[in-house]
């Protein structure tokens, strides 16, 4: 069992940035990948950024590269989604989700349905 818990959300002004964090407990942080994804209102929920356990594959999306960053501090098991020139197009809930299978020590992955944890959710509103 894994318990995620998402912070950092909020309201900011296009151009503006934020930081989300989201941290995990349960089981040994450092072994599974960590994944950010969004949902607007009335659209799917979608990948943002992922990172493996052991940081050697990072992987975007490609309407947030270049302006976002996700990390991991497995000393406080906690991953990060840093956010810079937020868009409007930004708003959503943003998640973070857990991949325990065995290889996302090494690999990360886009797909929804490979992430066995998820956490509630915290607000991001970009206003223009």
């Amino acid at each position: 069992q894994v318990q995620l818990v998402e912070s950092g959300g909020g309201v900011v002004q296009a151009g503006g940035s934020l930081r989300l964090s989201c941290a995990a407990s349960g089981r040994t942080f450092s072994r599974y990948a960590m994944g950010w994804f969004r949902q607007a209102p009335g659209k799917e929920r979608e990948f943002v950024a992922a990172i493996s356990g052991s940081e050697s594959s990072i992987y975007y999306t490609d309407s947030v590269k270049g302006r976002f960053t996700i990390s991991r501090d497995n000393a406080k098991n906690t991953v990060y989604l840093q956010m810079n020139s937020l868009r409007p197009e930004d708003t959503a809930v943003y998640f973070c989700a857990a991949d325990l299978a065995i290889g996302s020590y090494y690999y990360t992955t886009n797909r929804r349905d490979d992430y066995d944890y998820w956490g509630q959710g915290t607000q991001v509103t970009v206003s223009s």
